[in-house]
């Protein structure tokens, strides 16, 4: 009877470990990157307004009324921001400027 307690307990620890992954999974990364399918809605979104391309990160924002900002290299090579609203309509698509080398310079 002892055995089958333990077994049953560790069974539903077990359980409840992969119930906890499968949330965070669903959720906010520690970088704030988001994931699941609400996510994977606006990913489409923006690859749609911008003609295709890549995402490399979705997250959650409150820029210019924005929900979602899903941060896309063109084919081009060139990356933007696009910012999205609660129905996953455009806000604004803005240059990526956290790649840009502003702080380079010649050492005269």
């Amino acid at each position: 009877m002892r055995r089958n307690l333990v077994v049953g307990l560790a069974g539903l620890l077990v359980a409840g470990a992969a119930g906890t992954g499968a949330a965070v999974a669903a959720g906010d990364d520690d970088d704030g990157t988001v994931t699941g399918p609400a996510a994977e809605r606006a990913i489409a979104a923006a690859l749609s307004a911008t003609d295709g391309g890549r995402a490399n990160s979705v997250e959650r924002d409150s820029e210019d009324g924005a929900v979602w900002e899903v941060e896309v290299t063109r084919r081009d090579g060139s990356t933007v921001d696009v910012r999205l609203d609660g129905d996953l309509r455009v806000v604004v698509i803005e240059g990526d400027h956290e790649d840009d080398d502003s702080g380079t310079g010649s050492d005269d």
